[in-house]
């Protein structure tokens, strides 16, 4: 089960301040959603900030982001060990398909793959590296 990357999901009421701050630090916005936005490295796109005001479509906001090849393989082994789902698993609108679990301390982590565009939409987004909440 290979994973693609793991970002850290910051909880703050300040996007434009955080998008400021770590601009000085070399990252840039590449995704914004209103209440979840996405800091990249141009140089390094897989090195990431996400910053969130709150969880559009779950009860709690994740602590960590985990993009993984195949969320499903990873769900129902999840599901086998015993972990607490804490929010089940469930394709978005913004073109992922993730669920949360929680880790043994306490931390709740958004385990995510992207889906592929639907064929004709033009909808680049779903494939794209910074789509995550």
């Amino acid at each position: 089960m290979p994973v693609r990357r793991v970002v850290p999901d910051i909880h703050s009421d300040d996007l434009d301040g955080n998008r400021t701050f770590y601009g000085l630090l070399g990252f840039e916005e590449v995704m914004n959603l209103g209440w979840v936005m996405t800091l990249a490295s141009p140089a390094n796109p897989t090195a990431q900030l996400i910053f969130m005001t709150h969880d559009k479509t779950a009860p709690v906001t994740p602590d960590l982001s985990i993009e993984v090849d195949d969320v499903d393989a990873v769900h129902a082994a999840v599901l086998a060990s015993g972990a607490r789902i804490v929010r089940p698993l469930q394709d978005e609108e913004w073109g992922v398909r993730r669920f949360f679990v929680e880790d043994p301390n306490g931390r709740v982590v958004n385990v995510l793959s992207h889906r592929a565009p639907a064929p004709g939409t033009g909808n680049t987004a779903a494939a794209g590296a910074g789509t995550d909440g």
